[in-house]
């Protein structure tokens, strides 16, 4: 005897069948779908890229208020790992000759690009002990790619 998919049964209860043949399951253990752990409201929920994210925000934020004229075309951008390259220009911040950052003048002219400064979130988050040693190590490469960019002393912009 054979029944349509709607109507079968398994173990006496009735399931539901999202097409033919295809009756809407659990996961294998039975326990339904996994959702998140955590609440998106809670710090746990963010992850470290969002973290990193809001350090190097919240440092180019206060340059910004400080420096608008100067910073008015730059670009700020974090990548997770720097591009394999075999040598480094001179406009790469590095800690042994692994990159941390890197700044790219911009190219006025035809296809005008403005000025980009990329922070590299792996090696600094490597670097750091803790949060606050991290914010520490993004403020002052920002401070330092800033002020080559501005041809000025990194002292005078901390």
């Amino acid at each position: 005897m054979t029944t349509s998919p709607e109507r079968r049964r398994t173990d006496g209860k009735a399931t539901r069948s999202t097409g033919p043949g295809h009756p809407t399951r659990r996961d294998r253990h039975g326990r339904g779908l996994r959702g998140r752990l955590v609440p998106a409201t809670v710090p746990l929920a963010r992850t470290k890229a969002e973290i990193f994210d809001d350090l190097v925000l919240d440092t180019v934020e206060s340059l910004e208020r400080r420096y608008a004229k100067e910073l008015a075309g730059v670009e700020f951008a974090v990548e997770d790992v720097p591009p394999e390259l075999n040598v480094y220009d001179s406009d790469v911040l590095e800690d042994g000759e692994v990159p941390l950052a890197r700044l790219l003048p911009g190219r006025p002219g035809r296809h005008e690009l403005p000025p980009r400064i990329v922070l590299y979130r792996r090696p600094l988050e490597f670097r750091a002990m803790d949060r606050e040693d991290l914010a520490d190590l993004v403020h002052d490469v920002i401070i330092e790619q800033v002020a080559n960019l501005l041809g000025v002393d990194p002292d005078e912009l901390a």
